[in-house]
Formats: C-alpha cells, structure tokens, sequence
C-alpha cells in the first residue's frame, strides 16, 4: 500500500492528467518518483476523481500553522482566533491527531485524519456472484468489451435490476488491486490487453508521402456522411519489429471487417498482389472506394485502383481520426494479434476467424446490431430492390 497524503495524490493525478509520467508527475507533485510510479502500478492507471475538500475539515495548511501554535503553547482559545476556526475545532484536532506526548505534528495529524475519513465500501461485482460471472465469461470466452457486456445485460435481464453496472466497474474492478471483484489476470482479454491505463498522448509517427495522390476531400459526399455503403478504410497492423503486417479493410456503413494475409515482405509489389483478389471478392455495390493513408506499402496506387475497378483516396499525413472505422477496428485486432508477435504465423484461416468474431460483435454504433447483420440486410435489400426493378 503506497502511502501519500490525499493532497500529494491529487495532486500527482492532476499531473497525470497533464501527460507527464508517472514518476514526473511524482516529482511535481513533490514525492519520490518511485512512489509515484507505485501508486501508479497499484491503481491499475485508473485515475482518482476530483474531489474539492469540504471546508468544514481542517487542511494540511491550516494543521501546519496549530502545530506551529501549538509548539509556541499558545492555548486552543488564542490558536482558534488565529488559524480562524472554533476553540473546540482546535480542542477535538489536537487530541484526535496529537501524540501521546502531547506533541502534535502537521504531517501525523494529516494522514490519521485521512485514513479516518476513508469509507471502504464493497463493489458491485464483489457483492453479486451471479454479475461477476456472467462479466467474466463475456470477457474470458468472447473478448466482449466492458460496454458490450454492459448493454447485453440490459437485453440478457430485463426485469433484474441487480444485473447491472456500468463499463467504469468492470475496468476499475480489473485494474485496481485491492478491491477482490475481478482478477487482474482478467485484463489480458481486453482489447488492449494491458494491465494499467496509460495516457492518450503519444506523438504520431511520421511516414512518407506518395505521390499523384487523390485527397481525401475529393472522395464523394455518400461515403462522408455513410449513407450509401461500399465505401472502405484500409491500413496496416504490424507486427514484431515492424516485420511482418496484416492489412484491413473496414466498410464504413456497417463496419464489415476484411483481413489481408500478407505472408511475403512488405514492399508495395507484395502488397498489391495480395490486395487485389481480395477487393475483387466484393459485389459491385460494395466496391466504390476506398481510403488509404500515406502508407509507403500504397506506392503502385494506380496499378491497384486499375485492377480492382476501385476509386483510391487518401487522408493527410499524421491524421488517423480520417480513417476512424479502420483506427478502431485495428485498436480491436490488437486483442488477437499483439505488437509483440511476428504476425507471419496467422493462416489465412487464423485471419479468417477473427475476422469472423469482430463481424458478429454486437457494435453500440450500429445500435448493438453486428456488421454481419448490417450487410446482409444491405446486401438482401439490394437483390430485393434490383429484382423489382427488373420485373
């Protein structure tokens, strides 16, 4: 247990929240950086709320001065008037937080405050064993997502209001130690698949420009506003070292999710002869653009745009948000295919049932319906409309 004065933790969270590190935000806070990355370790990244202390209790600051008052044996009367509290407030500080001695100390006299003030309250999921288990076997057996699993007990219990919480719990329950709902190991089959939080702010890489490119601007106002679908975002994922990739493609309309083996190096040659067959899988209706970044794998753009009769865009440098169906889909995969594995081991089977499992995700932005389920509605409305017109 890492001991710091509720002023010290809040502060360092607040730095926290600024981008330092841990250890940073340690020593701005005015505490050990090690304590500090402890803390952090022990939380599991998971950042104390703001809390405004309530005037009604005494600060550190004003515990600082009845110390030095009382060190002066000045009397609780004449150290009231001058720290500007009741003689009584004083009287009850000194002998709750003062030392057997008679002493009494600003620092002592914090931290007993505090560790009295704390109100330990059991969790949701520690209390109700039939929650935990359904939690943990939506993330152990399907690798839902804590909302996922949040908005399927809605559906799943109706009329059982105890069958509820919010994602909050489930990652609190996950990452903070200590609190004996759900097990840390539990945090493998997150999405991410890491043990703590870590701050959002990371530089972007910079990657090389192609040449003879169509702006992302120019692509049609259907695919911005996702009304008609057929429209696709692709990128890379890369494996260990950068030396190995799959690629993704990612509908916009329904989410759909496509896999590119890529079995051979990453040069552009490589990549297209991959790339084709797969886009000329799709129906007609389903194959009218496609958005890239400036990905160097992209460079024979032309020779892939002629032979899979696609139109190709392409978004500015360093602009993910974009491609925003491809960014979270691929922050998705990152749970079947880690940074730290070379990605050449994964058979087109292995591509295919992953693909599978993100298809038939209940997704919050399709109104927990599944990109499988969006595209053959979209797909038999098409035959539907197409024989209509024939006849």
């Amino acid at each position: 247990m890492v001991r710091m004065l509720r002023a010290e933790r809040q502060a360092f969270w607040e730095q926290v929240r600024s981008g330092k590190w841990a250890w940073q935000a340690a020593e701005a806070a005015g505490v050990y950086g090690g304590r500090g990355q402890a803390l952090f370790a022990q939380s599991g990244g998971v950042m104390e709320p703001r809390r405004r202390p309530s005037s009604r209790f005494l600060s550190h600051a004003e515990r600082e001065e009845i110390a030095i008052l009382h060190a002066q044996r000045l009397g609780v009367r004449e150290i009231g008037r001058r720290v500007g509290r009741p003689h009584t407030t004083v009287s009850r500080e000194i002998a709750r937080n003062g030392n057997r001695d008679g002493s009494y100390r600003a620092l002592t006299a914090q931290q007993r405050a505090e560790q009295r003030a704390r109100r330990p309250k059991a969790g949701k999921l520690a209390t109700n064993p039939v929650l935990r288990a359904y939690v943990e076997d939506k993330l152990t057996r399907l690798q839902w997502s804590p909302e996922q699993i949040c908005e399927h007990l809605v559906q799943d219990y109706p009329d059982d209001g105890s069958m509820r919480c919010c994602p909050e719990t489930i990652y609190r329950s996950i990452y903070v130690q200590g609190r004996g709902e759900l097990r840390r190991e539990l945090a493998a089959h997150l999405r991410t698949g890491r043990d703590q939080r870590t701050p959002h702010h990371r530089p972007e890489r910079r990657k090389g420009r192609l040449v003879d490119t169509i702006h992302i601007s120019q692509r049609p106002a259907e695919a911005k506003d996702r009304a008609v679908p057929g429209h696709w975002e692709g990128d890379l994922i890369l494996g260990k070292a950068g030396g190995s990739a799959i690629g993704t493609l990612v509908e916009r309309t329904t989410r759909y999710l496509m896999l590119v083996h890529l079995p051979k190096r990453r040069t552009a040659e490589d990549f297209a002869e991959a790339l084709v067959p797969v886009l000329h899988t799709l129906p007609d209706q389903l194959r009218k653009s496609l958005t890239w970044d400036q990905g160097k794998e992209m460079a024979l753009h032309k020779q892939i745009a002629f032979e899979a009769d696609i139109e190709l865009f392409f978004c500015d440098p360093r602009s993910p948000w974009q491609r925003g169906s491809n960014e979270n889909t691929n922050g998705l995969l990152r749970q079947y295919f880690p940074k730290t594995l070379s990605l050449r081991q994964f058979t087109p089977t292995d591509l295919a049932e992953v693909a599978w499992k993100l298809n038939t995700r209940p997704r919050k932005t399709l109104g927990w319906a599944t990109p499988a389920q969006r595209l053959e509605e979209l797909l038999c409305g098409h035959q539907i409309n197409r024989g209509a017109t024939t006849g």
